[in-house]
């Protein structure tokens, strides 16, 4: 099908575009910006008037929950909350049940998504079995069928001789791995920031230093083995200050950020809000503030929503009861808006977090609106306004720090290798 999308403010990051033009689609792909190609008939006109066009955004750290707790969420509604967000491809972590740590696993998931026909589905395989932590998988095989990088997720890897041995694995192939710093046993039993609103509701705490102390290990193995290394989910401002350390070196290194610990700290949790019971633990506003200075500095290169559905139930408890995780594929965008506002950061540079930098770190042709790349692009309303409540989200999982809060910026309309697959009401 043919696609004119015509009269938008198209911005594009890696071509350094911020303008207004109009994008002819062709066969899936852009086939030119501006100028219609001679001879180019379009069966679907969509009118961007007051709209902005971007490319598809990128998130790397949505769970879908399958295989294993299709009772939190199923791939279908998570698909359709990542489209409704104009997120057109996502990477998830490996700890479904059973973990991503065989091929089969792998490619079942792949063929699910294709299925859908809606966004692209990245997954991260397993750097262990069963994410035991004790016998490493076979990292060429899971890439065979589909893994783009390799993780523990949240599973703890306290044995460090398995670690540098997974690191030297993926050292030896080019593999990426993706590691999220807290030392298992500083952190056990932990729920909160170990600070002054942990100490107040007598909540057991988590100490910076459990970020720290992992993060410096994390960083030694990787001098030691040459690995590609990505730090998920930094929440502090010590460990922004080892990562920006780490990267004046030359260590090949990434980092990204969760959307909630941009905007939120410790002090969010109030009285026992278990929807701030979050994996990290919201922080105090120092690091927070760390955060965002990282991102704008570049030491933090990618926002992503931390997207982890949970059921009603399993939220509706006292907090340190509570499961961890809330649902962000529909908040990602909007909270990427708001901190370049509130931080005076232009569109392009904000954009970029969520889709140039992420593209870079899974290594997929993706995140740009250049000639000939496929037509996977997002379009949105940066004035209008919206409540986030259970009603108004399309994933499962309806938990979130955020209910009952007003966005500004609303998806219109999602394309993905040409095809639209998302149209607001």
């Amino acid at each position: 099908m043919n696609i004119l999308i015509k009269n938008g403010r198209l911005v594009d990051p890696k071509n350094h575009i911020d303008d207004t033009r109009d994008i002819y689609i062709a066969a899936g792909k852009i086939i030119a910006t501006s100028q219609a190609p001679a001879g180019f008939a379009a069966d679907q006109v969509i009118d961007a008037s007051g709209l902005v066009v971007v490319p598809g955004l990128i998130d790397l750290a949505a769970r879908l929950r399958e295989p294993g707790y299709e009772y939190r969420a199923t791939l279908e509604s998570e698909m359709a909350a990542a489209v409704a967000g104009g997120i057109t491809s996502l990477s998830c972590p490996p700890d479904t049940d059973p973990p991503l740590d065989e091929p089969g696993l792998v490619e079942m998931l792949k063929h699910r998504a294709r299925a859908l026909c809606q966004a692209h589905v990245y997954p991260v395989g397993a750097l262990t079995y069963g994410l035991k932590g004790a016998e490493l998988t076979e990292m060429a095989e899971l890439a065979d069928a589909g893994c783009m990088a390799y993780s523990h997720a949240d599973a703890p890897l306290v044995d460090t001789r398995v670690m540098m041995r997974a690191m030297q694995y993926a050292a030896t192939f080019d593999f990426s791995v993706w590691l999220r710093p807290q030392d298992s046993f500083l952190a056990r039993n932990g729920v909160a920031h170990d600070g002054e609103v942990a100490t107040r509701l007598g909540l057991p705490a988590i100490p910076v230093c459990a970020e720290t102390i992992a993060l410096s290990t994390m960083l030694q193995l990787a001098r030691e083995t040459g690995v590609r290394l990505h730090i998920c989910r930094i929440s502090s401002a010590a460990g922004v200050d080892m990562v920006r350390e780490a990267k004046k070196e030359g260590l090949p290194l990434t980092c990204d950020v969760s959307m909630n610990h941009v905007h939120l700290s410790e002090m969010d949790i109030g009285f026992f809000d278990s929807h701030c019971h979050l994996v990290p633990p919201l922080r105090n506003q120092r690091d927070r503030d760390a955060l965002r200075a990282g991102l704008q500095e570049g030491v933090i290169d990618a926002i992503v929503s931390n997207h982890s559905p949970v059921d009603d139930d399993a939220k509706q408890m006292p907090f340190a009861e509570a499961e961890a995780g809330a649902t962000g594929l529909e908040l990602l965008l909007p909270l990427v808006l708001k901190w370049a506002h509130e931080s005076k950061y232009s569109l392009s540079d904000a954009i970029t977090r969520v889709t140039v930098n992420p593209a870079r770190i899974l290594n997929i042709d993706a995140g740009h609106l250049s000639i000939g790349a496929a037509a996977d692009i997002c379009i949105f309303d940066p004035e209008q306004h919206w409540k986030v409540e259970p009603a108004a989200l399309k994933s499962q999982g309806k938990n979130t720090p955020f209910l009952g809060m007003q966005m500004l910026g609303k998806v219109r309309y999602t394309l993905v290798q040409g095809s639209l697959v998302y149209q607001a009401a």
